[in-house]
C-alpha cells in the first residue's frame, strides 16, 4: 500500500465511532479485572441478548489491548451476529460500532481488503440513515459509548454521563439510555442537602418508571435515599429488589452494601458471600466483604469486649485481610483495597508488611494518577495509630488536606488534625505547633481571618518562619 492510500484509510478510520477512536487508555483500567467483569456479564446474561452483543464488542477490544487479535476478531464478529439476531432488519445503526472495530482490526492486521469492505458497509449505513448532525452520532452509538465508558474506568464516568445525556436529547423515552444516565449520575453526583434537589434520585425514579423490572436501579435508589435518611422507602425498595432477583449478583451485592450501611453486618456478609458464589472472580465483592468484616471488627471493639472476644476480633480481621488480598490479586491496581490492606496489616501489628504495602500503593497511585489523596489519609492514620508517630501523621494529614479540602479525604484529614491540635492545647495552652496546625486547617479551607488569628497566637508563643510567611500572605490577600 502506498503512503497516500494509507493516509486515505487512516483518515476514514479516524472518523469512525468505535472503541478504537474513543481514547480508551489501558493505563486507566485494570484489563484483567475488566475482562472478568465483562465475562461475568455474559455468563449471567446481564442485560439480555442485546446487552450481551454490546459486551462482546467490549471484550473484543480488551482482547485486542491484551494482544490477542484472533480472539478480538471472533468477539467482534460474535457481536455483529448477536446484533443481527436481536434486531433483524432494524440493526444497521447498532452495527456502526462493531463494524468500526472490525475495520480498525483488519487495518492493524494489514488486511486492507476486509478493512475496506467494513468501511463500505459503514458508508452505506450513513447514506441510508443520514445523521441529524455531523457532530452528534446516532443515539444507538451514543448509548453504546456511554455503557463502554461506564464499564471501562471510573475516570470516564463524566464522559459516560455526557453520552447518555446526548442520547436522551434524541430519544427522551428510551429505557436503556434513562437507565445508563441514572447509573452514571449515581456514580458521579456529590451529596445534596435534601433528596428533592438530587438529580440522581430524580433520574433513578424516571429510569425505574421506564424499566420497572430493573431491580439494580431499585437498589441504587434505595442506597441513595438512605443517604438522606429516607429509610422506610429505601428498605422497601431494597427488599422488593431482593425478592424479585434473589440470584442476580449485582442486586445481591448492592443489597449487601445497603444492609451493612444500616448496621446489619451479618446479613450483609451472608448476602455478599452468596453473590461471591455466583461471581468468584469479582474484586468488587471481595472488597465489599472485607469492608463488612472491618465494620464487624469496629462493632466488636465498640461493644467493649476487647479481651473476652479477642479471638473473635482476630478471626474477623483475618477474614478482612483475606478478602482484601483476594481483591488485589484479582485487580492488582485496586488502590482503595491496597490502602485498606496496608492499614489492616498495621492493625495486625505486621508493621513492616504494612509499610511495604503502603509504598507499593503510593507507587500505583502515582503511576495511575488516581486516588493518591486516599492513600495519604490511610498512611497518616497508620503513622498515628500503628507507628505512634504523631509528627509523620500530621505531615501526611496536611498533605492530604492540601490536595482537596472539600473532598471527603480532605475533610477527614482536617478532623484528625483538629483533634490532635485540640488535644495538645488541652495539655499545653501555649503549644505553638498546635495553633499552627489550626491555622493551616483554616487557611486550606479558605477561612482566612480564623487562620490569621491562629497564626498570630502560634507566633506569640514561638518564632517560626513558616507561620510568619503564611500570616503575611493571608494579610496581603485581605488588602
Amino acid at each position: 500500500m502506498s503512503s497516500t492510500e494509507d493516509i486515505v484509510f487512516k483518515t476514514k478510520l479516524l472518523q469512525l465511532e468505535c472503541h478504537f477512536t474513543w481514547a480508551l487508555r489501558k493505563e486507566d483500567t485494570d484489563l484483567t479485572d475488566l475482562l472478568n467483569r465483562l465475562e461475568d456479564q455474559i455468563n449471567f446474561d446481564l442485560g439480555k441478548k442485546a446487552g450481551v452483543a454490546r459486551t462482546y464488542n467490549s471484550i473484543g477490544f480488551v482482547k485486542y489491548l491484551l494482544g490477542s487479535h484472533d480472539e478480538a476478531l471472533s468477539h467482534f464478529q460474535r457481536s455483529v451476529e448477536l446484533t443481527k439476531e436481536c434486531h433483524g432488519e432494524e440493526c444497521d445503526k447498532l452495527l456502526v460500532v462493531p463494524c468500526g472495530n472490525l475495520a480498525w482490526l483488519y487495518y492493524n492486521r494489514k488486511d486492507y481488503e476486509e478493512c475496506k469492505s467494513y468501511l463500505d458497509q459503514l458508508k452505506e449505513i450513513k447514506e441510508k440513515y443520514p445523521p441529524d448532525s455531523t457532530s452528534v452520532p446516532y443515539p444507538e452509538v451514543l448509548g453504546e459509548k456511554g455503557w463502554t465508558f461506564l464499564k471501562f474506568s471510573r475516570k470516564y464516568y463524566e464522559r459516560s454521563k455526557e453520552c447518555f445525556r446526548k442520547a436522551l436529547e434524541l430519544e427522551p423515552d428510551a429505557g436503556e439510555y434513562n437507565a445508563g444516565y441514572a447509573i452514571a449520575l449515581y456514580r458521579t453526583e456529590t451529596e445534596h442537602t435534601n433528596p428533592t434537589d438530587s438529580p440522581t434520585i430524580k433520574q433513578l425514579r424516571r429510569a425505574i418508571e421506564m424499566n420497572p423490572d430493573d431491580d439494580v436501579l431499585k437498589v441504587l435508589l434505595g442506597l441513595r435515599l438512605a443517604v438522606y435518611k429516607k429509610y422506610d422507602e429505601a428498605e422497601s425498595l431494597v427488599e422488593k429488589a431482593l425478592e424479585n432477583s434473589p440470584e442476580h449478583p449485582h442486586v445481591i451485592r448492592y443489597v449487601g452494601i445497603f444492609f451493612r450501611n444500616q448496621g446489619s453486618v451479618d446479613r450483609a456478609v451472608a448476602l455478599l458471600k452468596r453473590a461471591l458464589e455466583r461471581v468468584p472472580n469479582s474484586s468488587f465483592i471481595h472488597h465489599q466483604l472485607a469492608l463488612s468484616y472491618k465494620k464487624k471488627q469496629i462493632n466488636l471493639h465498640c461493644a467493649g469486649s476487647h479481651h473476652s472476644k479477642s479471638a473473635e476480633i482476630q478471626r474477623v480481621r483475618n477474614q478482612c485481610i483475606y478478602h482484601l488480598e483476594m481483591a488485589i490479586t484479582l485487580k492488582p491496581s485496586f488502590i482503595s483495597a491496597m490502602s485498606e490492606l496496608a492499614l489492616q496489616y498495621g492493625q495486625n501489628q505486621e508493621l513492616s508488611k504494612a509499610e511495604e504495602q503502603f509504598q507499593a500503593t503510593f507507587q500505583v497511585a502515582t503511576e495511575k494518577k488516581d486516588t493518591y489523596q486516599l492513600v495519604l489519609l490511610y498512611y497518616a492514620e497508620f503513622q498515628e495509630y500503628g507507628m505512634r508517630c504523631e509528627s509523620l501523621a500530621i505531615k501526611h494529614y496536611m498533605q492530604c488536606l492540601k490536595m482537596g479540602p472539600d473532598k471527603s479525604e480532605g475533610r477527614r484529614s482536617a478532623k484528625h488534625l483538629r483533634r490532635i491540635a485540640e488535644k495538645r492545647i488541652s495539655r499545653n495552652p501555649k503549644d505553638a505547633e498546635a495553633f499552627g496546625i489550626l491555622g493551616f486547617i483554616h487557611k486550606e479551607k479558605g477561612e482566612k481571618r480564623h487562620a490569621i488569628e491562629c497564626y498570630e497566637k502560634a507566633l506569640s508563643y514561638e518564632d517560626n518562619a513558616e507561620y510568619l510567611s503564611n500570616l503575611c500572605d493571608l494579610r496581603l490577600s485581605l488588602q
